[in-house]
Formats: C-alpha cells, structure tokens, sequence
C-alpha cells in the first residue's frame, strides 16, 4: 500500500477531489433544482432521479467537455508552437526527447511501438485523440442534458415548446453555456504559459528552476 501511495500519490489525490467536489455539486444541485420545483408547487425528486436528469447531466458535462477541449489542443499547439521563457514550452532551438523516432528496440517499448504500421501511428498521436473523443462524448452528453433540461424548464413554464437536440445546439443558449467555459479554460493555460517564464515553484515540474534566468525555455 505505501509503495502504490508513493508511485501513484498524484494521480490517486486528484481522483479523491474529483469525486468528492463531484459527489459535492450533484448533492447541492439536486437541492437546487427540487427547490425550482417547489417554487413551481411540483412535489421534489429523489436523488437517483436526479442522477439521470437534464439539469445534473447538463451541470456536469458542459464543465467536462471545456476540461478535455482545452487538454487536446494544448497538447497539440505545444508540439508546434513556442514560447520564449515558458516551462510550458519545448525549446526554441534544441531538439527534444519527445520528437525522437520511436525505436522497437528500445528497452521497455511499448507493444504499438514494436508492432509498427498503423497500430504506431495511431499510438504517436493517442494522446491528443483520446482527450478529442472525450470531448465529443462530453459534448454530446452536455446537449443531451441540456436539451431535457431546457424542454423540462419549459414545461414548468406552461409553454408548449419542445425543442430537439439539434435544434437545441442552435440555441444560444447552449453556446452560452459553452463559449463561457472555454475561454475560461483557454485562459488558464494561457495563465500557467505567460506566468511560468517570470514565476517560480521550487520542486514543481510544471516549473522552471528557481535560479533559472526568465529567458530559459523548458523546464
């Protein structure tokens, strides 16, 4: 147990968060919206009916798809671009680890570099693939929710109008929603690549050295 605390501590730590201001948001939205509903003289939910509901489904995963859209086009613009100081940045004119040719010879390869072909070119860019079809997965499940909560809102409402999926991802409502956890994820990159080239965070890979000068790229 201490050994898979140590290699995994990380990884584990940001699971238990994850979870726990998860398991935070849908209790506190399930109040939420059963306290709409009495507003509107409806009898409340339970919570596992609200578990599979448009308004949890559309809180959590409008959040998620700007975390995995902002993840697979940073990882893609870091292997093109740069940024003079930045420890975000590979270096301006040293060639890096990560742009060697992958070796089937190398100790420890994994099994896609050994086998080649398609199964290796599929495997260099898996990274950037994985987080773009979590993306479309969180965007379809963002206006999955949407569009029932949208349609349930309009019920308690007395209107008659029922909007379908597609013509619910026309609606500026449901660009609204995800135009304004964009930009905040771009910026938050944007935050770390700009503040990494003067600040420092002495033990922190995301970092510099503390006594490295500004103008050093990399970490």
């Amino acid at each position: 147990m201490k050994k898979l605390l140590r290699e995994n501590g990380l990884s584990l730590l940001l699971l238990f968060i994850t979870l726990l201001t998860l398991m935070g948001q849908i209790v506190v939205g399930w109040h939420e919206l059963n306290g709409d509903l009495a507003d509107y003289g409806r009898a409340p939910i339970s919570f596992g009916a609200y578990l599979t509901s448009g308004h949890c489904i559309e809180a959590v995963f409008e959040n998620w798809e700007s975390e995995f859209l902002q993840m697979g086009l940073y990882v893609l613009l870091t292997v093109w671009l740069r940024q003079k100081g930045s420890s975000e940045s590979k270096s301006l004119d040293e060639p890096e680890e990560v742009d060697r040719e992958p070796s089937p010879t190398r100790a420890g390869a994994p099994w896609p570099v050994r086998q080649g072909g398609l199964v290796l070119k599929l495997y260099e860019n898996s990274l950037s693939i994985a987080f773009f079809l979590l993306f479309g997965l969180s965007f379809f499940l963002h206006a999955y929710g949407g569009v029932r909560e949208y349609n349930t809102e309009s019920a308690l409402k007395g209107k008659s109008e029922v909007l379908s999926l597609w013509e619910f991802l026309g609606t500026s409502e449901f660009w609204f929603q995800s135009l304004q956890n964009w930009q905040s994820e771009f910026l938050s990159v944007l935050s770390i690549v700009v503040l990494s080239i003067f600040l420092r965070q002495k033990g922190s890979p995301e970092s510099k050295p503390v006594d490295a000068p500004n103008s050093e790229t990399g970490e």
